[in-house]
């Protein structure tokens, strides 16, 4: 895989909407037997490193089979791990099957779109609770997160081995997200089927190609790319208005992928690959290959918590899945942060989404991606 990856989210609008409405999160805690122990955020609310970060310094200086062997009697003592993600459902049962086979662990899982991960783990630090011990999302989600001050450092062997755009500040890559062109076979033929991104402006796409509502981040980076092949704005701005040309809005990649699968629409522009590929094995009239080149890439990556309660299963957990479980991710369809052995990819142009300029000017792109989709047809998933 040559690059140095279930729901979108808008840019950092998210976090400060979670922030804003922690006090009733604290009435809705008290009301369901939760026991809030403070209105500031926990994370940060000073007095130095908590006790979950102590460990977390401890272990990130172990290494093999040391790290584990001090990780596995603590994280079994504790008994639990309480896990929020955005991983699909099939790929989270796999994932939570397999650990607990291995440690005796019991995962709690609350598992949501990546928007409602982002606002649930705002909304408990604001309030006090310690609601997660880790969490595993979006990269401009684990950014808003880092941002706000609730993640802890993590270190390890494995984590060297992901590729550098997934290795940031607060928070690793377990596995990246491809967008893709894909279509539906019964409606496109391999000889219509797009060769270049360029291709989605074609007008014979006219009411026929669907664009997801969050996918400010792809339309960023493949801007960028197409600047740094010597496009204008004026040029890349055309070819953006033209695939949006009475294009179809749906709002979630899986929505998209089960209306392309239904024939709701003949070509998706920016799907993840993982997710036709998924429905191509089930027998739906779906595909993506050959890829449509250069490939983009969203990192997903899992973050530790500064307040976990159950600080050595969220560690054991972050080491298990960045080992065992990337093998357990491809046999789920998915692209791992680390490649051992053969790359499918090796012959695949591949990009990383521009994560630090998304974080840096991510509203200012929000904004220029919804001016893009507005002439769009917004299209209900129900």
């Amino acid at each position: 895989m040559n690059t140095a990856p279930q729901s979108g989210h808008r840019g950092g609008r998210p976090a400060k909407r979670a922030l804003a409405s922690g006090s009733a999160l604290v009435l809705l805690l008290s009301g369901c037997g939760g026991s809030p122990t403070a209105t500031a955020p926990l994370a940060a609310s000073g007095g130095g490193p908590t006790a979950a970060e102590k460990l977390y310094t401890e272990v990130n200086g172990m290494t093999g089979q040391q790290r584990r062997d001090k990780l596995v009697p603590l994280a079994e003592k504790e008994g639990t791990l309480d896990l929020y993600t955005s991983m699909t459902s099939d790929v989270a049962d796999a994932v939570l099957k397999a650990f607990e086979a291995q440690f005796n662990v019991k995962v709690s899982m609350y598992r949501a779109g990546s928007e409602t991960v982002l606002q649930r783990v705002v909304q408990e630090q604001k309030a006090g609770y310690q609601g997660n011990d880790v969490v595993e999302t979006n990269a401009t989600e684990l950014f808003d997160l880092n941002t706000e001050g609730v993640l802890a450092d993590y270190d390890s062997e494995r984590r060297r081995m992901v590729p550098e755009a997934g290795r940031q500040q607060g928070w690793t890559a377990t596995r990246f997200n491809l967008f893709a062109p894909s279509w539906n076979t019964g409606l496109v033929t391999p000889e219509q089927a797009p060769k270049t991104w360029e291709d989605l402006a074609d007008p014979k796409w006219d009411g026929k190609l669907a664009m997801e509502i969050s996918d400010s981040d792809w339309y960023l980076t493949l801007f960028k790319y197409w600047e740094k092949q010597g496009k204008t704005d004026e040029e890349i701005n055309k070819i953006f208005e033209g695939m949006a040309s009475g294009a179809k809005i749906v709002k979630g990649h899986t929505v998209q992928g089960q209306l392309l699968s239904a024939g709701q629409f003949s070509l998706a522009a920016s799907n993840y690959s993982y997710i036709v590929e998924q429905a191509k094995a089930k027998g739906a009239p779906v595909d993506y290959l050959p890829f449509v080149q250069p490939v983009i890439a969203r990192p997903n990556g899992i973050g530790l918590m500064k307040t976990a309660k159950h600080p050595a299963a969220a560690m054991l957990f972050t080491d298990w899945l960045l080992q065992e479980g990337q093998a357990l991710l491809v046999k789920q369809g998915l692209t791992p942060a680390i490649v051992e052995g053969d790359d499918p990819l090796k012959d695949v142009e591949i990009i990383p989404i521009d994560v630090e300029e998304l974080t840096k000017n991510g509203d200012e792109w929000n904004k220029r991606y919804d001016q893009v989709i507005s002439n769009g047809e917004q299209v209900d998933g129900n």
